[in-house]
């Protein structure tokens, strides 16, 4: 029973920390310059960086283990692919890494989180 708690007190956490990412990232990219291609790469950070959140939410309410590993691959890859565009903003220099660091860092944590449990 301890378990399962520890369990359902660890998704909740990862559930607010990913909103919370969700919500940095959305700030990160009203930072971006207001060019076309800055709107592209906004249009991109936010989509990617804000559906991780909601593909771990989803994934807590899976219907299988099969349903629930498939999301959690999904949260993976949107981890992975927002991490990618932050490395493109730093490479553009829209944004210095310094900058960025925090949601970088918080980024590659995720992304470590939702790499291990998608291999158990």
């Amino acid at each position: 029973m301890t378990k399962v708690v520890e369990n359902k007190e660890f998704s909740k956490k990862l559930e607010k920390r990913t909103q919370q990412f969700a919500v940095r990232i959305i700030r990160l990219s009203t930072r971006l310059p207001n060019t076309p291609e800055g709107r592209v790469i906004r249009n991109q950070i936010s989509k990617f960086g804000t559906s991780i959140g909601a593909n771990y939410r989803e994934a807590n309410r899976a219907r299988s283990k099969a349903d629930f590993k498939n999301k959690i691959k999904i949260c993976e890859s949107e981890a992975s692919e927002t991490q990618y565009w932050i490395e493109v903003i730093i490479d553009t220099k829209w944004l210095s890494r310094e900058e960025v660091s925090t949601d970088y860092d918080e980024c590659s944590e995720l992304l470590a989180l939702f790499t291990t449990i998608g291999v158990h």
